[in-house]
């Protein structure tokens, strides 16, 4: 059997917890690295909090082949996580010259520059994500991925990570719509789930054109296993008086 490849993202900052500010990078960072075959099975949104997360950092980083991080590398007093992710792994944190040179190419006054070259620190030992937007690149750190927070800076930097990455199978998935409630099918598709444990079968309920129903959706690696998961759930549909629909992979 192949073993998964394994991530858990940590999104950091007080924004997000506050609700100022929508993250939008969990389903980007989990959608890019399932299609390269990393399964994400943990996500937390933490504070600005240094002992969180140097915590969140060391209960994690053995626990999964990848950890991604989000925010916290800025210039302004709350971006600590280059610190604490040095604490964390008992290490200096130092300038990293590169990336010193990069924000030294845009002049500006000396307590502006000041201010800039915060972002220029990295735990020793660390090696760079490259930052295609041309601003400060982010760092790695053994197995944990430091980026900027800003949705279209983080977006280019992990575009810099495709190939780089050990990467498991990739899970597929098939979902099929049925106009019937969640407990209408509920103990017919545990019973299905049980003949497939190498799956994963779930149930959304929703609306649609005026009608209520769930969408049963099937993810896993095996796709034969999912082809006869999909016929037996829509076998059990049409047993409960309704016409499933068939909506394909990926929806």
């Amino acid at each position: 059997m192949t073993t998964p490849v394994t991530a858990c993202i940590l999104i950091i900052g007080n924004e997000i917890l506050s609700g100022r500010t929508q993250d939008i990078n969990l389903n980007h960072i989990a959608t890019t690295l399932g299609e390269w075959g990393i399964a994400v099975r943990e996500a937390r949104v933490i504070p600005d909090v240094a002992q969180v997360i140097i915590d969140a950092i060391k209960s994690t980083r053995s626990q999964f082949d990848y950890i991604f991080t989000t925010g916290g590398i800025g210039p302004t007093h709350d971006d600590i996580t280059a610190e604490c992710v040095a604490r964390a792994f008992d290490v200096d944190l130092i300038q990293d010259q590169t990336i010193a040179e990069r924000i030294q190419q845009r002049p500006a006054p000396e307590e502006i520059m000041e201010s800039r070259l915060l972002m220029a620190r990295v735990p020793k030992g660390a090696t760079l994500i490259d930052n295609p937007t041309g601003g400060p690149q982010g760092f790695v750190m053994h197995n944990v991925y430091v980026m900027a927070g800003i949705p279209r800076i983080m977006q280019g930097m992990l575009s810099t990570l495709a190939g780089q990455l050990k990467t498991g199978p990739v899970v597929k998935s098939r979902s099929i719509r049925a106009y019937l409630g969640e407990s209408e099918i509920s103990k017919t598709l545990g019973a299905i789930q049980a003949q497939f444990l190498e799956l994963d079968i779930g149930s959304y309920p929703f609306a649609h054109e005026q009608r209520y129903g769930t969408t049963l959706v099937i993810r896993g690696i095996d796709q034969a296993a999912i082809e006869n998961a999909a016929q037996a759930i829509m076998a059990a549909v049409s047993a409960a008086g309704q016409t499933p629909e068939d909506l394909g992979p990926g929806q």
